[in-house]
C-alpha cells in the first residue's frame, strides 16, 4: 500500500504519537489522535488501527518499566489478570480483522458514552477511595469477566481501550488510579501482542509509520509515569473524566 511520508508527516506523527503516550499511559484515549494521524498518512481505518498496535505495545512497556521502577506495579496481581485478557484480545482481534471497518465507530461510541454517565453520576463506581484494598480476581469471580470484556475490546479495536481496562481494575477490583494505571499498561503491552500478531498474519501493519509513532508515544509514556507519581487521586480522577468526555465528543464528530 502507498502512503505519504515526509519530513512534516514524521513530525506530525511524532508530535501525536508524543501526546497519545502521555494520555494512554495516564488515563486512556491516545489514540483518538494517533489513529485520525496514520489515517492522515493515507492508510485506511483497518490498517490504521493495526499499524497504531506498534506504538501501543512500545509505549505500554515503556509506561509499565516506569510504574514498576517507582515500586507501584502490582506484581502479583500480574498473572491472574492476563489470563482473561489475553483470552479476550484474542477473540477481539479476530473479530476486527474480519469485520468491516464501519463496525468500529458505533462499538467505540457506545462504549465512550457508557463510561461517561459512569464516570459523571456513579464515580464511585469507577474510582475507589484512596486506602481501600483492593480484591483480586478469586474473591471477586466477576472482574474475570470484565477483564475478559477489556481484552475482548481492546483486541477488537485499540480506541479507548485504557478506560475499560481501569474500569475492571478500578471499579471491579478496587484499585487506586495510580496502581490501575500500572497494572493497564501490563493488560494494555500484552493484549498488544496478541493482536499485533493477529494483524501481522493478515499483512495489515505498516512498520515505519507505525515505529515512528512508536518514538513519540514511548516519550509521552516515560513523562506520563512522572506526572502520575506525583499527582493527586483527585486530580487523576478529573484527567480519567475529561478524556472520557474528549472521547465522546472526537466519537460523534466522526460519527
Amino acid at each position: 500500500m502507498e502512503y505519504e511520508l515526509n519530513l512534516v508527516v514524521i513530525l506530525a506523527l511524532v508530535g501525536a504519537g508524543l501526546v497519545s503516550g502521555f494520555i494512554n499511559t495516564l488515563a486512556g484515549g491516545g489514540s483518538m489522535l494517533s489513529l485520525p494521524a496514520l489515517m492522515l498518512v493515507g492508510m485506511p481505518p483497518e490498517i490504521a488501527n493495526a499499524t497504531n498496535r506498534v506504538a501501543v505495545l512500545l509505549q505500554s512497556l515503556t509506561g509499565s518499566s516506569g510504574f514498576n521502577k517507582q515500586g507501584m506495579l502490582e506484581r502479583s496481581a500480574i498473572v491472574p489478570i492476563l489470563v482473561p485478557t489475553l483470552l479476550g484480545s484474542l477473540a477481539g482481534a479476530l473479530i476486527a480483522s474480519y469485520l468491516p471497518s464501519v463496525v468500529l465507530k458505533p462499538v467505540l461510541l457506545t462504549t465512550m458514552v457508557i463510561m461517561a454517565l459512569v464516570m459523571l453520576f456513579k464515580p464511585a463506581t469507577i474510582v475507589p477511595e484512596l486506602g481501600t484494598e483492593p480484591f483480586s480476581l478469586a474473591e471477586r469471580p466477576m472482574a474475570w469477566g470484565g477483564m475478559f470484556v477489556a481484552g475482548l475490546y481492546g483486541g477488537f479495536v485499540q480506541a479507548g481501550v485504557g478506560f475499560i481496562l481501569l474500569a475492571a481494575l478500578a471499579g471491579g477490583l478496587r484499585y487506586d488510579l495510580v496502581r490501575s494505571n500500572a497494572l493497564k499498561n501490563v493488560c494494555t503491552a500484552a493484549l498488544s501482542v496478541v493482536a499485533l500478531g493477529v494483524f501481522v498474519a493478515r499483512d495489515q501493519v505498516l512498520w515505519v509509520p507505525g515505529l515512528v509513532l512508536a518514538v513519540g508515544s514511548m516519550s509521552g509514556a516515560y513523562l506520563s509515569v512522572k506526572f502520575a507519581i506525583r499527582a493527586s487521586q483527585r486530580t487523576l480522577k478529573w484527567i480519567l473524566l475529561v478524556m472520557v468526555l474528549l472521547a465522546c465528543g472526537a466519537a460523534l464528530m466522526s460519527s
